[in-house]
């Protein structure tokens, strides 16, 4: 039995304590916010939380290992519910539009994961979620996809599952359709045959992936292809996720639908009257210059429920920053600090069937949780693009001082 650890002085204490489902409308307002707040840890679990007065009297407190959060904010550790942590580095050349580099990219993400081993992936992988890690991310949702054939696939998930707890916890999503590779071009109805019939079944059986997800952003696919999907993913009790289209995420009852875009308001009642997470990248937009950012604030007033993701992806959004999407929620998406809080953290965890252990600050719970060099939460945002952790601790194990070095996962 490892010591116990006392975080105190907390000045602002971010439980986010509330009802066991995902957080709506006002709901999201709610952080469950403790002025002098501390944490009792023990084993990598929460064991007591709550005004430092009553927790620092504790027996079990006087006699734990103290970590002094004086001053600042203690919070749940960022739950990123939509990331490509196994991608390559895009491609640095000025020629050509977006669509031109995204092939290009497409093409060299491909390459690589077909050809790299699995410990160069897993390599990869894990300089990435120290980023993360700095960051202040606890758990992240991670998709396959680029290798886009059964063995490539599977090689993929199979490095993700190593991943999982190493020290990070990694949710992962085979992402089956989302573009026809090029083996198979003409015959778009083979691949998705491949998928339903061969990939998605050792998917399952083997126990690869939490969820399997259908992209229809670009529109690769029939609506009879998208359909055969779906039905295969429902069979083999994968959670379905859906990117690019919020009405067909319902029509399917989908456990999220990723959106890097506004919706019309009409599909923001339909996901209202859902049990859809609606997944919200604003990375995308911010990178590549669009000025199209999701609809947060239409969607948190007619009721949906939200999330809030980096949609990590070397190419179009390049940032392990929870932080830098919550300042991007605030700024363009017309969020509060709390909104964002809560669907970075709590809802994030709701989306990839985590919030049994994690986005919050509740007794037997993983002792996920940051401090912070910020003595009130809604300053956060306004620091664009700067790191303010100071300490990120997964299961009760610090895995990064900022004012020493990050350990390496």
């Amino acid at each position: 039995m490892r010591e116990a650890i006392l975080i105190r002085g907390a000045r602002q204490l971010l439980t986010l304590r509330g009802p066991s489902g995902p957080r709506r409308g006002n709901a999201l307002r709610d952080l469950g916010l403790v002025q002098e707040g501390a944490v009792l840890i023990r084993d990598g679990m929460i064991v007591d939380v709550g005004p430092a007065r009553r927790i620092e009297n504790l027996a079990e407190a006087r006699a734990a290992v103290e970590i002094d959060a004086t001053g600042r904010v203690v919070m749940p550790g960022f739950v990123d519910s939509s990331t490509h942590l196994l991608c390559a580095r895009p491609l640095h050349d000025d020629a050509g539009d977006f669509a031109e580099r995204g092939a290009a990219n497409l093409d060299a993400c491909r390459r690589l994961v077909r050809t790299s081993p699995a410990s160069t992936l897993k390599f990869r992988a894990r300089e990435v979620l120290r980023q993360f890690a700095r960051h202040g991310t606890t758990t992240v949702e991670a998709k396959s996809g680029y290798g886009q054939d059964e063995s490539s696939e599977i090689k993929m998930l199979r490095v993700l599952g190593a991943l999982h707890h190493d020290p990070l916890c990694v949710a992962a999503t085979y992402l089956g359709m989302f573009a026809v590779p090029p083996e198979y071009s003409g015959r778009n109805g083979d691949y998705v045959n491949e998928v339903c019939s061969v990939v998605l079944p050792r998917v399952s059986k083997n126990r690869l992936a939490r969820f399997a997800e259908l992209s229809l952003e670009y529109e690769a696919f029939t609506q009879e292809q998208a359909s055969r999907y779906i039905t295969s993913v429902r069979t083999l009790g994968l959670g379905l996720r859906v990117a690019g289209h919020p009405r067909a995420a319902v029509e399917a009852g989908a456990v999220t639908s990723d959106q890097t875009g506004p919706v019309e308001r009409e599909d923001a009642q339909m996901l209202a009257r859902s049990s859809t997470i609606s997944c919200l990248l604003p990375g995308p937009a911010f990178h590549l210059g669009t000025g199209r950012y999701p609809s947060g604030r239409v969607l948190i007033d007619e009721g949906a429920s939200i999330a809030l993701a980096t949609g990590y992806n070397p190419h179009s959004s390049p940032s392990c920053s929870m932080q830098m999407m919550i300042s991007l929620a605030c700024l363009h998406m017309k969020m509060t600090p709390a909104e964002a809080i809560s669907a970075a953290t709590i809802n994030g965890a709701h989306a990839i069937r985590s919030a049994e252990t994690a986005g919050s600050i509740e007794y037997g719970k993983q002792a996920d949780l940051l401090i912070l060099e910020v003595s009130d939460y809604r300053e956060m945002h306004q620091h664009f693009g700067q790191n303010l952790v100071r300490l990120t601790i997964k299961k009760g194990v610090n895995l990064c001082d900022t004012e020493a070095n990050c350990s390496r996962p």
